[in-house]
């Protein structure tokens, strides 16, 4: 009985590595280029922009610093997927007359606490920002993206 036992824990376990190995051979989350940057708001102040690259820019930008792990399925997956879905929605990169985004949306978002992501804070505790951090960069926003 506990040979059985033992042996489908051992199995079990070997299954799971398997599976682990073999999804790394998926090709969905390995792109990890960075486009050229295009254009940026016209900040008003360099310490807006610091800011903003700390708390904003690796999902919000073609400035996205990939650690290592974002080349590890299945988090490569999910760290992919934010970026990508974050360049999509609010890009610093690509700003210009006709990527003006919707201010008070980005305002809320950073007053409500949903940006910088909690989940995105864990690995990234730099981009925690304090009230007055936070009430900076909303401040700093309204200024440059008017």
């Amino acid at each position: 009985m506990k040979k059985t036992i033992g042996r489908m824990i051992l199995t079990g376990v070997l299954a799971i590595a398997g599976l682990g190995l073999l999804i790394q051979l998926a090709p969905y989350g390995k792109d990890h280029t960075n486009p050229p940057v295009s254009g940026e708001p016209a900040w008003d102040s360099p310490e807006t922009r610091a800011l903003v690259q700390r708390a904003c820019f690796d999902c919000h930008s073609n400035e996205t610093v990939w650690p290592w792990y974002s080349k590890v399925a299945p988090v490569s997956w999910l760290v992919y997927r934010d970026v990508k879905e974050g360049r999509g929605k609010l890009n610093f990169s690509e700003w210009g007359v006709e990527r003006q985004e919707d201010l008070d949306e980005i305002v809320e978002v950073i007053r409500e606490g949903e940006m910088p992501m909690p989940i995105y804070l864990i690995q990234h505790p730099e981009a925690r920002l304090s009230a007055g951090e936070k009430q900076a960069l909303i401040t700093g926003l309204q200024n440059s993206l008017r």
